[in-house]
């Protein structure tokens, strides 16, 4: 019973959820008889490991409608690759509505460098160091689609590898030279490839 007890322990460790509120706006709508309010709230969850999911939910009271946020955002939760487990593969670029954000790859130690709604997102994911900035509309619902459209779109040399039928190294060192990092006469290239292999 005791080892039973440690295994279920240490699986809700392992799937630990992290809640964020983004917005809660008051809702009135004109019926017969007088004005019906109730609430509208999104909600961003993830498990710090690479899966993320936002949600809204609609109630008369405020308690509720975080209660059905949260069920939706959990199971509409995604799983994207990380590069080293702390930032995004590549740059990339997505237009939601309103809203278009750009978001980039930065080295160790960056941080999180982005605002409001789009800061909720990389936090859950467990994203450490990236570049994040928003064009356009403020509304939080547009920018939270906005981000997600973006990082739905992300591809890791891994994917692209079995998307081209070709190795991991090749995919790697093409972009290494596309981004300057390939030197010819630096020995240390092929130990460099093989780490990056061994992180996807």
């Amino acid at each position: 019973m005791k080892q039973k007890n440690k295994v279920s322990s240490n699986n809700q460790k392992d799937i630990e959820i992290i809640e964020r509120l983004i917005s809660v706006n008051r809702v009135t709508k004109t019926v017969k008889g007088g004005k019906k309010m109730s609430f509208t709230v999104l909600v961003v969850v993830g498990n710090k490991n690479g899966s993320v999911g936002y949600g809204k939910g609609n109630a008369a009271e405020v308690s509720e409608a975080k209660n059905k946020a949260f069920e939706s955002a959990k199971k509409n939760m995604i799983k994207i690759s990380l590069k080293e487990s702390r930032t995004i593969h590549h740059d990339i670029t997505s237009r939601f509505c309103a809203a278009k954000v750009h978001l980039r790859s930065a080295p160790s130690g960056t941080g999180v460098i982005a605002g409001g709604p789009m800061r909720a997102v990389f936090e859950c994911a467990g994203i450490q160091d990236i570049v994040a900035k928003s064009i356009g509309t403020s509304n939080p619902y547009n920018l939270v689609a906005a981000t997600f459209v973006a990082i739905k779109s992300l591809l890791s040399p891994k994917i692209i590898s079995e998307i081209r039928s070709k190795d991991v190294s090749s995919i790697i060192k093409k972009r290494n030279i596309i981004l300057g990092l390939e030197n010819n006469n630096n020995a240390n290239a092929n130990q460099d490839e093989k780490k990056w292999i061994n992180r996807l």
